[in-house]
């Protein structure tokens, strides 16, 4: 019995990968329903059929159109709404019917952004040995990550979890997850996928309430999905970034400032105007608590490339306000936002992917900085931060 504290120890080292896990392959996907911004007004004030509410639908108008948003892709549509016209009134009981509709939507849309990430990783999916799965649009057990394993085919061994309700934040917090997992399981490979389809949350307007369409000119349906693994295979895996070290931060007392709640006619959120001050005041202190072991500092911000959550515009300008960020820093950011809105957790996703695209190209909006920085904000108010490297041959651009 002496020696066995000895064989534990041997056996835990080799349990454990050799070196940062690393991002082997991103997908993402959208709903077929497009609908541009500047059309958005219109298309929604007739979709609940509230075209009566003039004044409201006009401050709508105002919001998009400062919203640094062109388009957005959703599932809800005008066919859907005319058999659900419950969905429309906030009063009336309709948790159930939208439930029904996510428990199928959700993980199809999942499954089609993990196919891709699974095809540009070019293993076979039942290599997979791990998944972790976060959205705000599932609430029934077994949940989405179970019908996505089954979709595409994983093995039964696969380990499965599932994040719920952490928005903006979950796709930072997933990725964190399963960094952790990856470097203490030798061999692991993680699939982490973020899908959000915003039927769970959508109503028609409350008479002259603003705060009531506030939330409807931002948000969009999409899903993201990432391979992460330690000690890539030489020859058949090639990796994008290292994921250098994470860290999550809740900025005390602010509790109220991002909530989220199910209730008989569908889920709630708030999402208080205070925000994006919160932001500015608190994220230059919660990057220096991460980056500052690793000697990036204040003077270097500007030296990193950005994969920061496309929250909204106005989370987008505290966050360059704060660092003194060059206009160009945040250009990915932005390019989501503005193709696709903010599609909660899987909105980093297509930033990180569309990071990944301006460092490999070879036009004028490339990116040439090895480190850089992914940043989310979700309810608590909680700041989730995860160090980069780029290890892409920058030399080949």
């Amino acid at each position: 019995m002496g020696s066995a504290p000895v064989n534990v120890c041997v056996s835990r080292r080799g349990q454990q990968a050799e070196g940062p896990a690393a991002v082997l392959a991103i997908g993402t996907a959208n709903p077929p329903h497009c609908v541009h911004q500047d059309e958005f007004p219109d298309y929604y004030f007739r979709m609940s059929r509230s075209e009566h509410l003039t004044d409201l639908k006009v401050k709508l108008k105002r919001i998009c159109e400062k919203s640094g948003i062109e388009k957005r892709f959703f599932h809800i549509n005008e066919e859907i709404l005319a058999a659900h016209p419950d969905f429309n009134d906030r009063e009336k009981p309709s948790l159930q019917a939208r439930i029904e509709m996510t428990v199928t939507e959700v993980p199809k849309l999942a499954a089609r952004a993990a196919a891709k990430a699974i095809a540009e990783w070019g293993r076979p999916a039942t290599d997979i040995t791990h998944v972790v799965f976060s959205t705000y649009s599932g609430a029934r057990s077994p949940s989405a990550d179970l019908r996505l394993a089954s979709l595409l085919g994983l093995r039964p061994s696969v380990c499965r979890t599932t994040l719920s309700l952490h928005g903006c934040s979950g796709g930072v917090r997933a990725l964190h997850l399963a960094k952790d997992i990856a470097e203490n399981n030798h061999g692991a490979r993680v699939l982490v996928v973020c899908a959000e389809v915003s039927l769970i949350s959508y109503s028609g307007p409350t008479d002259g309430c603003v705060d009531s369409v506030l939330g409807l000119a931002l948000f969009g349906d999409g899903a993201g999905a990432v391979i992460l693994g330690a000690g890539p295979v030489s020859g058949s895996e090639r990796p994008l970034f290292e994921t250098v070290c994470a860290a999550q931060t809740t900025v005390p007392m602010t509790e109220a400032a991002i909530t989220t709640q199910f209730a008989p006619g569908g889920m709630e959120y708030r999402i208080g105007k205070q925000v994006p001050g919160i932001v500015e005041q608190t994220i230059r202190q919660c990057l220096l608590d991460v980056t500052g072991p690793l000697g990036i500092d204040v003077v270097t911000w500007n030296d990193l490339f950005w994969a920061v959550h496309c929250g909204g515009r106005a989370i987008l300008d505290s966050v360059e306000a704060a660092l003194g960020l060059g206009s160009q820093k945040l250009a990915a950011s932005r390019h989501v936002l503005r193709e696709y809105g903010n599609m909660s957790s899987a909105a980093v996703v297509f930033v990180l992917e569309e990071v990944h695209r301006r460092l490999t190209s070879k036009n004028a909006d490339g990116e040439t900085a090895e480190w850089g920085v992914m940043v989310a904000f979700g309810p608590g108010v909680t700041v989730e931060i995860m160090v980069l490297r780029a290890t892409t041959n920058l030399e080949e651009k």
